[in-house]
């Protein structure tokens, strides 16, 4: 009887360790899932690594580490923005291989002329959209959560250009996040040295395949990819963290 009994508790412990462990293989083979929109977003290293993992590209690299000359200042860091309030914490100019190797391509060509990159934003996770997408609800200037932003997605970059001799921002049409029609990139109402300006960052960035934005002059982002790539929510102080453990 003993041994009847024991030999049942073993059956029905094994049963029950075999669920335990079939449940959590289904949970990770469905993860990551998708919002309420039908989009699927990362938002946690595990989810991160294993699409790393299938497509190298996929991997977030800091800007800094390839591009030269690359000046940074995170608005959105700051309460000195379009929202009034920080957006996030503890930034670093992470995006995409892809992008990361295309502006270093950039910074080199703008080297010879005395210029260098000066960065407002780049990956921004996608919780960050939804907030900006509360205060401004216009697809020209914000990204409806409902298809997310190529920032979101670590293909996007917010630029404008600094003299490498004196450290000072050449002048462009408007400041960073101005929601007007002067900061568009066909507004033509500007000077000489403005709208040269304009162009020679534009020219620059088209040279190695970015687009500009049409109603922002500092937004590029690389064509045709959002649809290879998922949307990142995963905060900077865990990106950071990552990266220091390498």
């Amino acid at each position: 009887m003993t041994i009847g009994k024991n030999f049942s508790r073993l059956v029905i412990s094994t049963t029950i360790a075999f669920i335990f462990l079939c449940s959590i293989n289904n949970v990770e083979a469905q993860s990551p899932t998708k919002n309420k929109y039908g989009l699927i977003v990362i938002d946690n290293i595990h989810d991160y690594k294993n699409a790393v993992a299938k497509d190298s590209s996929a991997k977030l690299v800091l800007l800094t580490n390839d591009v030269p000359n690359l000046k940074t200042d995170f608005v959105y860091a700051t309460p000195q923005n379009f929202t009034h309030s920080i957006l996030y914490h503890h930034p670093k100019p992470y995006a995409l291989l892809p992008v990361v190797q295309a502006l270093a391509r950039v910074a080199a060509d703008l080297e010879k002329q005395g210029l260098g990159i000066l960065l407002f934003d780049a990956y921004r996770p996608y919780s960050v959209t939804k907030k900006m997408w509360q205060i401004v609800s216009d697809a020209r200037y914000a990204a409806n959560p409902k298809f997310g932003s190529a920032h979101n997605r670590g293909l996007a970059i917010d630029i404008s250009l600094y003299n490498l001799h004196t450290g000072a921002p050449i002048p462009m049409p408007t400041g960073f996040d101005n929601f007007s029609d002067t900061a568009h990139s066909c507004f033509m109402q500007l000077s000489d040295t403005i709208l040269n300006n304009r162009k020679l960052l534009r020219r620059a960035m088209e040279k190695q395949g970015f687009r500009q934005l049409s109603t922002e002059w500092w937004h590029f982002y690389l064509p045709d990819f959002s649809r290879k790539y998922n949307l990142i929510n995963i905060p900077f102080d865990t990106l950071n963290e990552m990266m220091m453990e390498k």
